[in-house]
C-alpha cells in the first residue's frame, strides 16, 4: 500500500465526509474541497490550504485510484473519492477511518461519538469490533492501537494510511506486558465465542 502524506490524507477524508453528511453538494468542486479540508471544526490539525496543494493531493490520489473526477459533466469539475473500491470497506469501517483521517489517534468512545455524522454506531462495543477489523486488514493493517499514555484509561487508535511513528512493525517494541495483557484479552474473547457457538 503506498503511504499517503498529510495533505492527501486530508482530502480524501473530506471527500468521504462530506459524501455522507452534504449529499447535495457531493461530489466536490475544487473550491468546495479546498473549504471543507480549511474547516475549522472537526478538524486537527486546522490548515489553510490554497487550490494548489488541493489539486496537487487530487492528482496523486488519482494516481493511487483513490480519488477521481466526477463522470457528471458540467462546466466545473467535481472530484469524488473511490477508497470503498480500492479497499473493499463498508461503511461502518469506512466511518472510523474517515474521522481517524480528520482528527487524528483516538478512543473507541470519541470515535463512536464523532463519527455519528457519517455513520451511528449502537454502542462501543460495535465500534470496537470494526476497529478490530480494520487492525487485521489484508493485506496490511488499516488502524492500529497505540501504547495506553500515562495518566489515561483508555488506549487510542490510530489510522495506518500515512505510515507515522506507530506502523504494525514498530508496535513490536511496546511495552512487554501490555502486549501479553492484549494477547491474552482476545485470547479470552475467542474462547467466549467459541464456547457460544459450541453451545449453540
Amino acid at each position: 500500500m503506498d503511504l499517503l502524506n498529510e495533505n492527501e490524507i486530508r482530502v480524501l477524508a473530506c471527500l468521504i465526509e462530506k459524501e455522507s453528511t452534504t449529499p447535495e453538494y457531493y461530489p466536490m468542486s475544487l473550491n468546495a474541497l479546498m473549504l471543507a479540508c480549511n474547516q475549522k471544526t472537526n478538524r486537527d490539525p486546522v490548515v489553510s490550504y490554497d487550490e494548489d496543494t488541493v489539486r496537487e493531493a487530487l492528482d496523486s490520489l488519482r494516481d493511487k485510484r483513490l480519488a477521481r473526477p466526477a463522470s457528471a459533466g458540467g462546466r466545473v469539475t467535481k472530484y469524488e473519492h473511490s477508497i470503498v473500491e480500492v479497499f473493499n470497506l463498508g461503511r461502518r469501517e469506512l466511518a472510523l477511518m474517515c474521522t481517524l483521517m480528520l482528527r487524528g489517534p483516538q478512543t473507541v468512545g470519541e470515535l463512536r461519538d464523532r463519527s455519528e455524522r457519517i455513520r451511528a454506531f449502537s454502542d462501543l462495543d460495535e465500534a470496537e469490533s470494526c476497529l478490530e477489523i480494520l487492525m487485521r486488514w489484508e493485506p496490511n493493517p488499516l488502524v492500529t492501537r497505540l501504547a495506553r499514555q500515562p495518566g489515561t484509561k483508555e488506549p487510542r487508535y490510530k489510522h495506518l494510511l500515512g505510515g507515522g511513528e506507530s506502523t504494525p512493525l514498530e508496535n513490536a517494541f511496546e511495552d512487554p506486558i501490555e502486549l501479553l495483557r492484549r494477547e491474552v484479552s482476545e485470547l479470552r474473547a475467542e474462547v467466549a465465542r467459541l464456547r457460544g457457538v459450541i453451545e449453540n
